[in-house]
């Protein structure tokens, strides 16, 4: 258990999630599903029982530390703010450095901020043989979650379900990964059996990740191994800035793991939700008798049906007449967007900033 650690990645913007989302306060820090939880609670809370909560870290941007030691109670110390935002590879070079400093025998379990699972025993069973795995072999390990629909939102892990390993349930070698498909190959997907959504989550040795950057990344590991005893000094914070400066924005599924050999998936259903959109919300939230999904809010629907609808407290909505749509009051924003065009909000946010200002982002 001493050798368990956990890397919470929270510096995204979920800008899908606006006008809720903000850049002062994202996603992950807002009670998005209405539990009394922010998103980063629920992330925290997920593992209490699956790695000690000394060996926590999280990596966020500049603006968001603080908040993320008001939220979790973290030691400051294990929260790694990053001065500029590089995507997922040079977050994970950054927390394993910094975990290498603490404990080579490390293994580590990395995991997005805002993610929703909801079976916690099933998922502290897969994590308990995840950790298992990782810890006896140099592989690089993460969760496929089982589809039970065709998604075209989600990235696809394609399990070599033909050859499991001995030992444990729904481990497999991973044969391929595949970007967000088309209709008719999600279908395809879905009736193959081989295919499971990506959900981001991985865990694999400290030194097992380290020499996979340094051989599919080798700038990156540089840029962060050349000053690796700066780690955990008063010298860390400029040399990380320095160091963001210079590294590529990548993610590591691409600049990794859809390269690497040594690859493998646990495949499973736990329930899980990237709630990337203000529709995967909708599917995940209470239903009125009408299929509007009302989020911690009052409000009355008349011949309205499929909507979802979040509003500050003390505000009450009446809609009449409108069918899926997301309605998202926030104070100072109101968003009306039809649920088909929600993938334009990224659009209209251009517009929002430049004609009413950056506040309102």
């Amino acid at each position: 258990m001493k050798n368990r650690y956990l890397l919470i990645m929270a510096g995204g913007v979920g800008s899908r999630f606006w006008p809720l989302s903000r850049r002062e306060k994202s996603k992950q820090f807002l009670d998005i599903l209405g539990t009394g939880e922010t998103l980063i609670q629920m992330t925290y809370r997920r593992f209490a029982n699956i790695c000690p909560p000394e060996n926590i870290y999280v990596v966020t941007n500049e603006d968001s530390s603080d908040i993320v030691v008001s939220q979790l109670g973290i030691d400051p110390d294990h929260v790694l703010a990053e001065p500029l935002r590089r995507n997922t590879a040079p977050c994970i070079a950054y927390g394993v450095f910094r975990i290498m400093t603490e404990n080579h025998d490390a293994v580590i379990a990395v995991a997005p901020s805002d993610h929703l699972i909801l079976k916690q025993d099933e998922f502290s069973k897969v994590m308990d043989e995840a950790f298992r795995f990782a810890s006896e072999n140099d592989a690089l390990l993460t969760l496929g979650i089982r589809p039970d629909r065709p998604e075209t939102g989600y990235g696809y892990i394609q399990a070599n379900t033909m050859q499991p390993v001995s030992g444990y349930e729904g481990l497999h070698k991973v044969k391929a990964f595949t970007e967000k498909p088309g209709l008719a190959m999600a279908k395809l997907f879905l009736e193959s059996g081989d295919f499971y959504w990506n959900s981001g989550i991985f865990i694999w040795k400290a030194s097992t990740i380290l020499e996979s950057y340094s051989r599919h990344l080798p700038d990156i590991f540089h840029t962060f191994n050349d000053g690796k005893s700066l780690f955990s000094t008063t010298a860390e914070r400029e040399f990380i800035t320095q160091a963001y400066a210079q590294c590529s924005s990548i993610s590591v599924d691409y600049g990794i793991m859809e390269k690497a050999d040594n690859v493998y998936v646990i495949c499973t259903d736990l329930g899980w939700s990237d709630l990337g959109t203000w529709s995967s919300l909708y599917f995940h939230s209470e239903h009125d008798k009408n299929d509007n999904a009302v989020i911690s809010s009052k409000a009355f629907t008349y011949n309205s049906e499929g909507n979802i609808v979040s509003l500050p407290q003390g505000k009450v909505a009446v809609i009449q007449g409108l069918d899926d749509y997301i309605v998202i009051d926030s104070g100072d924003v109101l968003l009306i967007v039809s649920r088909e065009q929600e993938q334009n909000i990224k659009l209209y946010l251009e517009d929002v900033g430049r004609e009413a200002g950056e506040k309102y982002l």
